[in-house]
């Protein structure tokens, strides 16, 4: 029973189990969330925080965010903001108020000079391609600095004045005295503080020297107490040195554990490349609902219990993997269709009259408003003589089995009659100018008496009371699955320029002008809509977030 309920664990819950139950840190368990607020956060991210933020929750323990802000060049208040924005709306609440590595610069750099006072530390002026090749290669050792024999007196010397000022950008930097000789590159006396006179943008211009990853981010996690650091795989060459300076440093033993990132089809997720659509205006922005960030696909439609599953689904491994974007959007559509209201929305419409129905007539007709949720109720549909459908529901000499509107049959409207389509009426170009139909009477959807069984069933809105929207169809952002497979050709050639269709007068049930940002609907028989951010009081946008069925890869194996 207890090797059942082992083998149920991810490898992360394995540890932190084994660490409770040897009486390790008495037991607590406080994780991290360590984002560079140099960008928004996306789809590789979600599993991050859903790993760190649900494995410390399930432990009795917390979580901590903390921004790893060391490089001012490329950092914002704007991405801070909007990295808690979208921690909050995944679900997730941090351990109080969030942490900075800025907060803890002057502690930082005092561990520093304790490393050079135990001669673990040496300022280096040499240029950064002549460190580059004096750490040599993998498979060759590589050479000491010509500054490695400076004395402590000196090193604590420069290094001060490096803190003061005294010295221009990139002309000295501090080097952990490590092993020049280790098969880790990483270990080969690494840079930990450089100068770099850049406002910061949260203690201004008070330092001109800043740490680096490597050196800040273990030593942040142990001033903080954090028991599993949890982080991607990319890290674990980086993790003999994590341990190194929490050995020489006698600090708090943090211990980084490290897991596969998250890998989408279609997807990219570098910050490089993610800016460069952004720049060079491949997207309207950071929250393009064609983008893997999270802000991008709140926008979009996504709902963030949908995200939580698909992270779940995807499972906490230790190899990386690409994971089908079928089974993202399998997750979108399994919650959306538990939570999303639904209304008929008519993309291209064409009218159709009905002319046995009295004119100036109408009637109210009721629809549920989620099948799947019974408290959801119903709403008010308008009636009346004419109506607008699908234009593609309708063709004039229909091939056999067809079964919506066509001359001759019979076709029903959902939530309403059925109609007796009776001809059609085209300009001198052959372009379809409206339908004429005939309605039973006795066929109201709940009443029905006629007997008549048509094997259709259309979505319609009255055109007395049809609104205009502007509808945005979105597609995949890339051509191909994975955009960076081949490493010598520009991701950029994969781009999809189809990947955003504007329709500008489709026709909507008038109740949906009271929709708000965010809201999602399912519009029958198209898919999955959200209202977009933009949208106004007199002119809605709805965002197309997924089909009602994985077509995409429907198509491209027909083609």
């Amino acid at each position: 029973m207890i090797e059942e309920k082992r083998e149920s664990l991810n490898f992360i819950e394995q540890i932190i189990e084994e660490d409770i139950k040897s009486g390790k840190h008495k037991g607590r368990v406080l994780t991290r969330f360590p984002p560079e607020p140099n960008g928004y956060l996306h789809i590789g991210h979600a599993k991050a925080i859903c790993i760190n933020f649900e494995t410390a929750k399930k432990y009795g323990g917390s979580t901590n965010l903390r921004f790893d802000d060391t490089n001012p060049t490329t950092e914002e208040t704007e991405y801070v903001d909007s990295i808690m924005k979208d921690i909050r709306w995944l679900g997730f609440e941090w351990n109080d108020e969030p942490l900075y590595a800025s907060d803890y610069f002057d502690q930082l750099y005092e561990y520093a000079v304790t490393l050079i006072k135990k001669g673990l530390a040496y300022v280096d002026d040499s240029t950064p391609e002549e460190i580059a090749t004096l750490k040599g290669t993998p498979s060759e050792p590589g050479k000491q600095s010509p500054y490695k024999s400076r004395s402590i007196e000196e090193n604590l010397i420069l290094f001060a004045k490096m803190k003061n000022g005294e010295f221009p950008d990139g002309s000295k930097v501090l080097r952990a005295n490590v092993d020049m000789s280790s098969p880790n590159m990483l270990m080969r006396d690494p840079v930990i503080y450089r100068i770099k006179k850049e406002h910061h943008h949260r203690t201004g211009d008070n330092w001109c020297i800043y740490p680096m990853y490597d050196f800040a981010h273990g030593q942040s996690d142990s001033i903080e107490g954090i028991t599993h650091s949890l982080c991607s795989l990319e890290f674990i060459h980086h993790r003999p040195l994590y341990d190194w300076f929490i050995e020489k440093l006698g600090i708090f033993p943090s211990r980084q554990i490290e897991f596969a990132r998250m890998n989408v089809e279609y997807m990219i997720t570098s910050k490089r490349k993610l800016l460069k659509l952004v720049n060079e205006s491949y997207v309207e922005g950071w929250d393009d609902p064609r983008m893997p960030t999270l802000s991008g696909m709140r926008r979009r439609g996504y709902p963030a219990a949908a995200i939580r599953t698909f992270c779940d689904k995807a499972g906490v491994a230790k190899r990386e993997n690409t994971i089908e974007i079928s089974l993202l959007e399998s997750c979108v559509r399994d919650e959306l269709n538990r939570t999303a209201m639904r209304a008929m929305v008519v993309l291209d419409p064409v009218k159709v009259i009905i002319t046995n129905y009295p004119e100036g007539q109408t009637e109210k007709l009721q629809a549920e408003n989620n099948p799947e949720d019974t408290e959801s109720g119903y709403r008010e549909l308008v009636f009346g003589r004419e109506l607008y459908i699908e234009r593609e529901d309708f063709i004039e000499n229909a091939p056999p089995k067809y079964f919506r509107m066509t001359p001759g049959a019979n076709v029903r409207l959902k939530n309403a009659y059925i109609l007796h389509c009776t001809g059609v009426e085209k300009d001198n170009d052959g372009n379809i100018l409206e339908i004429t139909a005939t309605y039973y009477p006795d066929s109201k959807s709940g009443e029905d008496v006629s007997g008549i069984k048509p094997k259709g069933t259309l979505h319609w809105v009255c055109a007395s009371d049809a609104k205009s929207c502007e509808i945005r169809l979105y597609d995949r952002l890339f051509t191909i699955p994975n955009p960076n497979e081949d490493e010598n050709a520009d991701f950029l050639s994969f781009y999809n320029d189809k990947s955003l269709e504007v329709i500008s007068n489709a026709k909507m049930e008038s109740g949906l002008m009271n929709a708000k940002p965010e809201m999602q609907y399912q519009f029958l028989r198209q898919g999955y809509f959200c209202v977009d951010e933009k949208s106004t009081n007199d002119h809605i946008i709805f965002n197309k977030t997924v089909g009602l069925k994985d077509s995409f890869t429907k198509e491209v194996k027909i083609n």
